[in-house]
């Protein structure tokens, strides 16, 4: 019994090695999603909001994680912007929610959207290259968002392009 307690333990440990960690203990998930490649979305802020970050990648591996300093500047390299049109289908009701960065000619764009023709929602990134002008479309597995990019409506850390 010992002996399966200890393989179980060790098995265990080496997982929990091998996974990346997406949120810091000092940090809160503002909004995340599995994409549907199977990789990993985190924007988080630091509890106290003294910086936000986001992270991309694999459950091996963090691909990309901007900024790279964790300060009070980290806000002002990115951009939030939100439209929302009530009134449902008669009105082309829709909550459109964008977070940008831009990051080496790269423009990430983390979006969460609601059309209310269809009750469709949609989440993702948008990945546009600014010297080559094309698009990459990462779309986003909505069973697995956690947070919502709406509460950076009330924040005035964030700049916002509304």
């Amino acid at each position: 019994m010992k002996y399966i307690l200890y393989i179980f333990s060790y098995l265990t440990l080496t997982c929990q090695l091998s996974a990346q960690t997406y949120v810091l203990e000092n940090e809160e998930i503002i909004f995340s999603f599995q994409t549907k490649n199977n990789k990993f979305v985190y924007l988080c802020q630091d509890k106290k909001q003294h910086y936000i970050v986001y992270r991309f990648g694999s459950k091996e591996k963090i691909e990309l994680e901007f900024p790279k300093n964790k300060d009070n500047t980290s806000w002002s390299k990115f951009e939030f912007f939100s439209y929302l049109r009530g009134g449902g289908i008669e009105n082309d009701g829709k909550d459109i929610n964008e977070v940008s960065f831009n990051n080496h000619q790269i423009l990430y764009t983390i979006y969460q959207n609601y059309y209310s023709e269809g009750e469709k929602h949609e989440i993702g990134i948008n990945v546009f290259d600014l010297t080559t002008n094309k698009t990459i479309r990462i779309i986003g597995n909505l069973k697995t968002v956690k947070g919502t990019l709406i509460d950076l409506r009330d924040n005035d850390h964030i700049i916002k392009n509304f």
